[in-house]
């Protein structure tokens, strides 16, 4: 795998882990869950910052949102028992056949 495939995946693990402590932080009212919150998104930026010098900026930022969506979608359901129906189920399965099409067919995915 390329290395700047493993920036971007940092960048997403970073950005779910921000946004999970978000939701953990009650409106920014516990200190432990703000913290990791701006800890992990200056992780997150910092590393797609780093796979945009590979990636151009369009799809590096639908890898990172679509995938970071996904992510999310899963631990909304597992963690915080978050219910997905048929609809949100239809679009998350959209998402990821758009990451699909951009890995498999776009000539623009690197430089």
């Amino acid at each position: 795998m390329p290395l700047h495939y493993v920036y971007l995946i940092v960048a997403v693990a970073a950005e779910t882990i921000g946004t999970t402590a978000l939701q953990a932080s009650d409106q920014f009212t516990k200190t432990g869950p703000t913290i990791v919150v701006v800890l992990a998104y200056a992780v997150a930026f910092y590393f797609l910052g780093v796979a945009l010098k590979y990636i151009p900026v369009g799809i590096a930022y639908a890898l990172w949102s679509g995938l970071g969506i996904i992510m999310i979608a899963f631990i909304g359901f597992a963690v915080f028992k978050q219910t997905l129906d048929l609809p949100a189920l239809l679009g998350l399965g959209l998402i990821i056949a758009g990451i699909v099409v951009i890995q498999l067919f776009s000539k623009t995915a690197t430089h």
